[in-house]
């Protein structure tokens, strides 16, 4: 089996036409880290046949006309992330490198990707079929805030002229739409496929929908847009989620229920298809892609997430529950890496979103899908919360065992929190002596209480004791392994005192960030609509929301204190604060008092 056609001479060579053209934002990888490869794998496994188009010239029309008429439709994505992402910094800069494309060069694709190639395709091929799906049209399918533009934009669907998203990881739905597509149905009246979003003029052809504010509202009204956000909270679970419709001037844009979370049995099938896990070879003389790197030798091994982050869209992207591979399943995947010609001894990752959730969080969720107004971790953990490592230790010892293989690491995100309410410490004593390369990578975030809360991290205290756990451990096991913490400034709820106390901690316990996030408010997450609206879209409580440039550069500077060319930024935020005691000689000081003594 070989890489999937890219271009009209390779489809030749297979077939006089193809049944699926998909076109890209990224550079052809077929490695199931990349939903292009996913997706085209299933289509191909199914029986129908698939070209990819990887970042088209989009002012080229003969590139988007080489494989000709599509039998039946054209799937358009922005490719592994949002275009807008992928090109500005979170203070809308260009960025210099594109990791998903040859060599790393910026400007393969166009901003708003999907919309740019889902046009192109409409005005060359007017009757066919258009289905935009990944990660940028997935958080883009209602009305959304959108940062670059700082305003609220129509759901993707509208301004791509496309007929209809799949969201989520589309896995099955895809399957069901082509059969759909296969059987004759118009593509009007592929309504009903759980995990797609569709558009009408007739409301009337859609059955006990929750009507959301229109978008005529939101975009008048900051607390409509909450009340619209707080809606789509509660329904992206596949099991207790309603039909939900958004209406237009024109239009009525309706999102019909997620998609169920894949099965193991449906999982396990995912990921044996015959992918090549490389770039495709035409690439090598325009040089390597530089986001194959880390996720070559690395294996996916769960979805989903039940962490709470308000900050990240993955639960309307992935869900709550969790779909886990089966052991056997992932051995047989470690075994073929061992393979590749490059493999040097180390796979870099066994996980996912959060790499030790390997199970649902509570049986519960199973049948009745996870809770509406409850997180399984925030404030506090649930009653029902299950905390089990046991199947994830197994798992490891083994892959530890097969031949050729030197390491596995966990670098996909560990929850510190999760393991700390593990009371078996096997898997953090194994994580120790095992699995990390030098520094474990955690998230704690902030530690000002009322930040974590609008963040949905855990408290300070249960950080601070896992730290204490991790070093102790470490020394248990004559390691010298050190913690790097994520940290985060800016986010909604983080004023200059919350800043400065985050600069206290760093002082206290004397740790160095080198680096820096600032919040970035993409679409689909709560923290977005904290930081648009001012509310809290669960309480409806104000928020505060750092927003001048100057404002965020102060909260940014406060954390990394102690470089010099930060002074300036720090004694103005400690001055406008009121924390003159930060200001001098003593012990306690962030900064030193740089005035010239009078004489």
């Amino acid at each position: 089996m070989s890489f999937l056609p890219i271009n009209r001479k390779e489809m030749l060579e297979r077939y006089d036409e193809v049944d699926f053209v998909i076109i890209s934002g990224d550079a052809y990888i077929d490695h199931p880290s990349f939903g292009v490869a996913i997706i085209s794998r299933v289509l191909e496994a199914h029986g129908y046949r698939v070209a990819i188009l990887p970042q088209p010239d989009w002012k080229n029309k003969d590139d988007f006309k080489q494989f000709g008429r599509p039998r039946l439709a054209f799937l358009v994505t922005a490719g592994n992330i949002d275009s807008m992402v992928n090109h500005y910094t979170v203070s809308k800069k260009r960025r210099k490198k594109d990791y998903y494309s040859p060599n790393g060069e910026m400007g393969k694709r166009p901003d708003r990707a999907t919309i740019i190639y889902s046009q192109m395709a409409r005005r060359y091929f007017s009757d066919v079929p258009i289905i935009i799906g990944g990660v940028e049209a997935s958080l883009r399918r209602l009305a959304h805030y959108d940062y670059w533009d700082n305003k609220v934009r129509r759901s993707i669907l509208l301004d791509s002229h496309a007929d209809l998203i799949i969201y989520g990881m589309a896995d099955n739905t895809i399957i069901e739409v082509a059969e759909a597509l296969e059987s004759g149905l118009d593509i009007k009246d592929i309504i009903y496929i759980p995990g797609t979003v569709w558009k009408t003029k007739e409301v009337s052809r859609v059955y006990q929908p929750i009507v959301l504010p229109s978008y005529d509202d939101i975009i008048g009204d900051k607390r409509k847009y909450a009340e619209s956000f707080k809606i789509q909270h509660e329904n992206i679970d596949a099991i207790n989620a309603k039909t939900l419709v958004e209406s237009y001037r024109d239009w009525y844009v309706v999102q019909n229920k997620p998609a169920l979370p894949l099965t193991q049995d449906e999982m396990d099938f995912i990921y044996s298809l015959p992918y090549q896990r490389n770039y495709h070879p035409s690439y090598h003389k325009l040089g390597k892609i530089p986001a194959i790197e880390e996720v070559k030798h690395s294996i996916i091994s769960n979805r989903g997430c039940f962490g709470s982050c308000s900050f990240c869209a993955l639960t309307h992207h992935q869900g709550r529950v969790i779909s886990t591979r089966s052991e056997n399943s992932i051995l047989q995947e470690a075994r073929r890496i061992t393979e590749d010609k490059d493999f040097k001894g180390y796979i870099h990752d066994v996980g996912g979103p959060t790499a030790n959730f390997q199970r649902t969080s509570c049986d519960k969720q199973l049948k009745y899908g996870a809770c509406v107004n409850k997180e399984c971790l925030h404030p506090e953990p649930c009653n029902q919360l299950i905390v089990d490592h046991s199947t994830y230790v197994k798992l490891l010892r083994k892959l530890r065992k097969l031949p050729n293989i030197k390491k596995i690491f966990i670098r996909s995100g560990i929850r510190y929190d999760y393991l700390m309410y593990d009371e078996d410490e096997t898997f953090f004593n194994e994580l120790i002596k095992h699995h990390i390369s030098g520094q474990l990578k955690v998230a704690p975030e902030h530690v000002s209480p009322r930040v974590l809360d609008k963040m949905g991290k855990p408290k300070r205290s249960l950080y601070d004791k896992f730290v204490q756990k991790y070093y102790e451990k470490n020394k248990k096991y004559h390691k010298k392994q050190f913690l790097v913490p994520y940290l985060m400034s800016s986010h909604p709820g983080s004023d200059l005192h919350a800043a400065i106390e985050l600069a206290e901690y760093l002082r206290d316990h004397h740790y160095i960030p080198e680096q820096v996030q600032d919040f970035y408010p993409t679409p689909g997450t709560l923290s977005t609509c904290m930081y648009y609206t001012g509310l809290d879209p669960r309480t409806f409580e104000k928020v505060y929301v750092p927003k001048s440039k100057h404002e965020k550069a102060m909260q940014r500077a406060l954390i990394q204190y102690h470089k010099p060319k930060n002074y300036h930024l720090v004694k103005e935020a400690l001055k406008k604060a009121g924390r003159y005691d930060l200001i001098g000689n003593k012990k306690k000081c962030l900064i030193p008092d740089k005035r010239k003594k009078s004489h």
